[in-house]
């Protein structure tokens, strides 16, 4: 069938079968198919969905558009995780060196943040010295010797899944399940780790609003990676408030360093427990109690910790800004945002407060924004907590005094107060395996 074709038998709410996607995949990534055509595909796919078989052949179409990275001179039991997206969401951070330190290899390719704040290497970025752009050697090389890295994603390593991505997000196609799903993990078969942890955000601040569709969404990740040959869960978790405290690059390393030392935020230390634990599971630990022992054992002990400097050492980054925050990207002001009213918080929105982060400096509107490492803010308090007015409930961080003025203000514009005490949310509420 011609493009044309094609396009109408979507439209109809017909099946595209493996070659059809084949030729489309292959004609789009070699320039033969136009971006208006391609749009008007991807629009015909917003509104008539994908069948399950339809997604498993786009996504191995999308990894066969470019090249893989074989990971088999990694010596060990290899381990990826994947979050859809989040608020505050650092755990790659925490979850990296708690799980090279329990004798997995975590061999992690991240890419950067658009949106309200920055991805996991514009984190890493924060730390003075810190390299994510590693040659496939030195990033075999420093796996194989410490079990932990995290460099930048080839530009090699799917180039279907880059293109349309950029496509849905100028055509309002971003989200639909199955190009979501076969975005996610496109990417992660391309890169051939033995286990995948899948962290599904469902809530105001993620792609999926509620917890059916996230576990609707889950439970497809769940079978693509089964049927590319990984072992493979997911944690369907609530994205209707930020995860922790910290939102901004350096302010979030913080965060995690402060978690790694046992210190950090109850919500953001349960989740990488429960990821971690799931993911010795998934390794063979068979008990899960002995799973989250180890967890423990390698928090308690500093040994999470070690593992984080040895990955900073190694990517050239200066080991002291684990002891001496001072020597990370901060800000000239900051400003104390105080409740008006005594009252219990009955909503802080994810999504609204990202962006408050954003336009501060943290995030960015497109990709050739530059950051403000240092800018971000500090919740103090966090849904349910009951507050006395005139006392913190964060702290906010720019190098503008005016962007200060206008997030105070967008702030307690979102924030929701009650009287009576809101029915606490579970953070983890469900698992696909």
């Amino acid at each position: 069938m011609n493009i044309l074709q094609l396009i109408e038998k979507k439209k109809l709410g017909g099946a595209f079968s493996q070659e059809e996607i084949g030729q489309i995949v292959s004609s789009y990534s070699g320039g033969s198919l136009p971006d208006y055509q391609m749009a008007a595909l991807l629009m015909a796919i917003y509104f008539k969905g994908m069948t399950e078989k339809e997604t498993l052949d786009l996504t191995q179409a999308m990894v066969q558009s470019g090249d893989s990275l074989d990971l088999s001179d990694i010596k060990g039991v290899r381990v990826d995780k994947h979050s859809t997206g989040g608020v505050g969401d650092t755990t790659s951070l925490i979850l990296g060196p708690i799980l090279a330190a329990c004798g997995l290899v975590v061999a992690k390719m991240s890419g950067r943040g658009l949106g309200h704040t920055g991805g996991t290497l514009d984190k890493l970025d924060a730390i003075p010295g810190f390299s994510s752009d590693l040659s496939e050697e030195a990033f075999m090389d420093q796996a194989n010797a410490i079990g932990l890295v995290i460099g930048g994603q080839s530009a090699s390593l799917t180039p279907a899944d880059k293109k349309m991505y950029a496509l849905r997000d100028a055509t309002g196609t971003v989200n639909s399940m199955p190009l979501i799903a076969s975005s996610i993990m496109s990417k992660k078969i391309a890169i051939k780790n033995d286990i995948l942890v899948l962290d599904v955000k469902a809530g105001e601040g993620a792609f999926m609003e509620n917890k059916e569709a996230a576990e609707e969404l889950a439970q497809l990740l769940v079978k693509i990676g089964q049927g590319a040959g990984r072992k493979v869960a997911a944690l369907v978790t609530s994205m209707d408030q930020p995860l922790g405290q910290a939102i901004g690059n350096s302010l979030e390393v913080i965060e995690a360093i402060e978690c790694l030392k046992g210190r950090g935020p109850k919500d953001l230390y349960d989740l990488v427990l429960a990821l971690a634990q799931k993911a010795l599971v998934l390794a063979g630990e068979e008990d899960p109690d002995q799973a989250k022992k180890r967890v423990e054992e390698a928090l308690e002990k500093g040994l999470a910790l070690d593992k984080f400097r040895d990955m900073v050492i190694y990517q050239g980054g200066d080991p002291a800004c684990i002891g001496d925050y001072a020597l990370l990207p901060s800000c000239a002001y900051s400003l104390e945002v105080k409740a008006p009213r005594s009252a219990f918080i009955k909503r802080l929105p994810a999504l609204e407060i990202g962006e408050i982060a954003r336009d501060l400096g943290a995030g960015r509107l497109s990709l050739e924004d530059e950051l403000d490492l240092g800018a971000g803010l500090v919740l103090e308090k966090k849904q349910g907590d009951f507050v006395e007015k005139g006392q913190g409930l964060c702290r906010l961080y720019a190098n503008d005094e005016d962007k200060l003025q206008l997030a105070q203000a967008r702030f307690l514009e979102v924030l929701e107060f009650s009287d009576e005490a809101p029915k606490n949310q579970d953070l983890i509420l469900s698992i696909v395996e």
